[in-house]
């Protein structure tokens, strides 16, 4: 395949940016039609004329628009890359943070909050499946992973898991669910929201198996977030750790039953050991 060649993309996204050619020579410091000869050649090597001249300024071709849509990306992840190798400057990459689907958005944004603080910091969140997001954390399009369980060494012996908390899982809901005299009586009857997490799933099948109950389950839910808006009208019980309920439990709107469920929900972070990490990670994680 014949080689590009990026100067000729570089010149081209200045022309583009100032829409006239005699700036973008000032700017370059070429003469124009030096600039010209080169636009030239970007267009014959693409196969396609980048602009159209409309009176004395230069408009870009639905191929220009496109070229330039790359040229601007190619050109912001090279300023990215200087900015991560040297860990500094405006143009430093984002933190990329993968949590879990299930996981609660209330403890996402207390392990969030310190990097948050920080105004240079800026943030992409993306949610999936674990594998999908430890594989994104293997290939380096990720920084860290928050999930409720540590990566299988056998498969990902390479990453990092540092666990961040533990909380009790219990049940919440609205008072109307909640009149009952013993925890097998209560599951035997009150609606529950069970969330699909597997820990939570485990041990509640553990629970109701003890207890010799079968349960009343309005719905499995794989949206931590979703478990809360059912809980707080009225739908069932939620089963989930109170982070979960933070603002509802505050609020009044919602209430733990007074009984233990013996069930642990753990929070992990999963990080790849790097030369370069992500500065902001030594706000966020454990010391």
């Amino acid at each position: 395949m014949q080689s590009f060649n990026y100067n000729h993309l570089r010149y081209f996204r200045e022309v583009a940016h100032e829409g006239h050619l005699t700036r973008a020579a000032h700017n370059l410091n070429l003469s124009q039609s030096a600039l010209s000869t080169q636009i030239k050649q970007l267009e014959a090597r693409l196969g396609h004329d980048l602009f159209a001249r409309a009176g004395r300024r230069l408009e870009l071709t639905e191929a220009g628009r496109i070229a330039l849509d790359h040229a601007d990306r190619i050109f912001s992840a090279g300023d990215e890359m200087l900015a991560t190798l040297a860990q500094t400057g405006p143009n430093r990459a984002p933190l990329r943070v993968g949590a879990l689907s299930t996981l609660s958005r209330n403890f996402q944004l207390q392990f969030l909050r310190p990097a948050l603080a920080e105004a240079r910091v800026d943030l992409v969140l993306s949610s999936g499946s674990g594998a999908v997001l430890l594989e994104a954390l293997s290939t380096l399009a990720l920084d860290v992973v928050l999930t409720t369980e540590p990566p299988h060494r056998d498969q990902y012996s390479e990453l990092v898991a540092q666990r961040l908390d533990e909380q009790p899982v219990g049940l919440y809901g609205t008072r109307a669910h909640l009149g009952h005299a013993t925890l097998a009586e209560m599951l035997a009857n009150a609606p529950v929201i069970l969330p699909t997490e597997s820990s939570i799933r485990t041990g509640f099948d553990g629970l109701v198996a003890r207890l010799g109950v079968t349960p009343r389950i309005a719905a499995e839910v794989d949206d931590m977030a979703m478990v809360r808006l059912l809980a707080r009208e009225g739908v069932g019980l939620a089963i989930a750790p109170a982070v979960v309920l933070d603002d509802e439990l505050s609020a009044g709107l919602l209430h733990p039953a007074p009984f233990d469920l013996d069930i642990v929900e753990s929070f992990y972070a999963v990080t790849l050991p790097r030369q370069f990490p992500h500065p902001a990670l030594a706000r966020v994680l454990p010391r």
